[in-house]
């Protein structure tokens, strides 16, 4: 159970970092490159595009990655805990089944009541 939340709050981290990234690139060409523009930068605007790409395509191939892992590390509950559906399917009752009703037969002299044979 431990590992399946560690991974899922990786997986949460990770996506708020996606949002972060796709929200400052611009698809114009503006967005965050467009601030670093000074040619005293050591990043130029191309490395800052081509960084942001990079990073976007890393973050969402880690989020499959790990999603994969999670669906892996989902708790099994084994043998002994058994799903509601499966125990309402083991009680049910067969529709097929011919219910055995009390049905009153008349008297007769071959077939006599129960309080009739003593007499």
């Amino acid at each position: 159970m431990g590992i399946y939340i560690f991974i899922s709050v990786l997986i949460i981290i990770a996506c708020v970092l996606q949002i972060m990234i796709v929200l400052v690139q611009s698809s114009k060409g503006g967005g965050l490159a467009a601030n670093f523009t000074s040619a005293g930068q050591a990043m130029g605007v191309r490395k800052t595009a081509d960084f942001l790409e990079k990073s976007t395509w890393t973050i969402a191939v880690s989020i499959f990655i790990l999603s994969l892992l999670a669906t892996a590390a989902i708790p099994r509950g084994g043998e002994e805990k058994k799903s509601r559906l499966e125990t309402q399917i083991q009680n049910a009752i067969d529709p097929n089944a011919i219910p055995t009703l009390p049905s009153a037969v008349p008297p007769s002299a071959e077939n006599p009541q129960p309080d009739q044979k003593n007499k």
